[in-house]
């Protein structure tokens, strides 16, 4: 895994963790079907615990959005250890970059509204932006070195096109992932 640790509050007594575990998914999943507007009321709702409790956990929305966004980074940080692991080189890359592209498209106003709250060169943004690009060298470096990639290709060439097709208004999963084809396309070396 990473050798730089994201950004953590999690609690390590067990109630606490689970409560903590609790209030993350159930906003994980109502900023997903209504945005990160959604009422902290609402939140400890679906999570099944009282309001006090989310915020003794989480003083304020920017901490339970820096928890949540912590927690999908970790996930696309995950996967690409687990893509290396089972996939051929250029196979892991292309498969992380698809799980990519899919966390930009649907995680878009989490980001903008913590970019708004704690700006984009934070020190929780650049721990988080250190983790995914070291999951992103390992699958770079391993489809170079197979010779599955042009050997002239940096990470973060790359990150700027994937990020480039995440930022278009009202993407289209189908049309972004025909966007990311071409990009794959152009990823491999030119024939001889």
């Amino acid at each position: 895994m990473g050798s730089t640790p994201l950004p953590s509050t999690r609690p390590t007594r067990a109630d606490a963790a689970r409560n903590y575990d609790l209030l993350v998914s159930a906003a994980r999943e109502a900023f997903a079907e209504h945005g990160t507007d959604t009422s902290l009321e609402e939140i400890a709702r679906r999570a099944g615990v009282g309001i006090g409790t989310l915020y003794r956990r989480f003083p304020n929305r920017t901490a339970l959005l820096e928890a949540v966004y912590v927690d999908e980074i970790q996930s696309v940080c995950d996967r690409a250890y687990g893509f290396a692991e089972r996939l051929e080189p250029f196979d892991a890359l292309a498969a992380w970059l698809r799980s990519f592209v899919g966390y930009g498209i649907s995680k878009k106003s989490l980001a903008v509204e913590l970019t708004a709250a704690l700006g984009k060169d934070s020190q929780f943004f650049q721990s988080c932006k250190v983790n995914v690009q070291e999951a992103g060298e390992l699958l770079l470096s391993k489809a170079k070195a197979a010779g599955e990639v042009r050997p002239e290709l940096e990470l973060m060439d790359i990150m700027r096109l994937v990020g480039g097709i995440t930022m278009g208004r009202d993407m289209e999963p189908d049309e972004a992932n025909r966007l990311l084809d071409i990009v794959l396309c152009g990823l491999r070396p030119a024939a001889p």
